[in-house]
C-alpha cells in the first residue's frame, strides 16, 4: 500500500470511519489510502463503503450536536466497524496489521460544557 511515510509504503492499516473518505487509513502517517487499492474481496469493499457513508449520523450537522439516541448510534457504528475489521483482518492475515480506531465523537460531545 503506497502512502506519505518516508518508505512510501505501508504494512501497518487502522479502519476508521470519516465524513467524506474510505476507511482505510495507513496507521503511520495517516494517509487515507483508496479502497480500491486494498487487497480485499469486492463484498467486503462494498461492506465498508456502506459502513463509512453512515459515519456522524448520530450527529446534527447543522447545530453540532448530538440528534437524540447519538450515544447508541455511535456505538452501533463502533460495533459494526469493529466486525469489519475482524473480516479485513482475516482477509489480509499474515500481510498487515490491522487495527480499528473507533469514533470518539459521541463522548466528546456529551461532555461538551458551554
Amino acid at each position: 500500500m503506497h502512502c506519505f511515510c518516508e518508505q512510501k509504503e505501508t504494512y501497518e492499516l487502522k479502519v476508521e470511519g470519516d465524513v467524506g473518505a474510505d476507511p482505510i487509513w495507513c496507521n503511520q502517517c495517516g494517509c487515507n489510502i483508496d479502497i480500491e487499492d486494498i487487497p480485499i474481496s469486492n463484498e467486503l469493499k462494498t461492506e465498508l463503503m456502506e459502513w463509512v457513508t453512515k459515519y456522524g449520523e448520530w450527529i446534527d450537522w447543522d447545530i453540532d450536536w448530538l440528534i437524540p439516541n447519538g450515544i447508541e448510534l455511535e456505538e452501533n457504528h463502533n460495533i459494526q466497524g469493529a466486525k469489519l475489521t475482524a473480516k479485513v483482518k482475516k482477509e489480509l492475515r499474515g500481510k498487515y496489521r490491522i487495527k480499528f480506531f473507533s469514533s470518539t465523537m459521541a463522548r466528546s460531545y456529551a461532555n461538551r460544557k458551554f
